[in-house]
């Protein structure tokens, strides 16, 4: 009786506990299309890459024009000839792929620039997340716009506009 007892009174200390505590949600995309630098650094990343991209068609489209112009010629040219234009070809190919590789690839320039502009914004945001939680007492807050599993929350938990006002953009 007396170990049913303590069973119990620890379940429900338990649940009250649970109940207890407080969680929110925030919308980080809200929240970053609400932050004017956030803005400015994606423009300006999409023009780098745009920029980069071209340039890197554009050689792209050179060993494209190159190996066109071998197969139109290739009837009249010689062994060393071919041998030497595949070369060039290949050099030519090889150049876009390390290109593309040094702008875009897992530690390319792209990233890097994305770390400098993004970077700083979203420690920005996550610490103004942490302060909202400490301020309201909130043990977790969930990204909505990141989680899945998020179907239905109500709008009274969204601590979004709470998050901006806190960076200084208020909604």
């Amino acid at each position: 009786m007396k170990k049913t007892l303590l069973a119990f009174l620890f379940c429900v200390a338990s649940a009250m506990t649970l109940c207890a505590q407080k969680y929110a949600l925030i919308d980080m995309d809200y929240i970053l299309r609400n932050v004017p630098s956030y803005e400015m650094a994606n423009e300006q990343l999409n023009q780098v890459s745009q920029r980069w991209e071209k340039e890197v068609n554009a050689i792209s489209k050179e060993a494209e024009t190159m190996f066109k112009n071998y197969q139109s010629e290739m009837v009249f040219l010689t062994d060393d000839q071919k041998k030497k234009r595949e070369e060039e070809i290949v050099a030519k190919e090889k150049e876009a792929t390390d290109l593309r590789y040094k702008y875009f690839g897992p530690e390319g320039e792209l990233y890097k620039k994305r770390q400098s502009l993004v970077k700083p914004i979203q420690e920005d945001v996550y610490n103004a997340v942490k302060a909202v939680a400490e301020e309201k007492g909130y043990v977790t807050i969930f990204d909505r716009a990141s989680s899945q599993s998020i179907v239905y929350a109500k709008p009274s938990i969204d601590v979004s506009n709470e998050v901006l006002a806190k960076l200084g953009y208020s909604k």
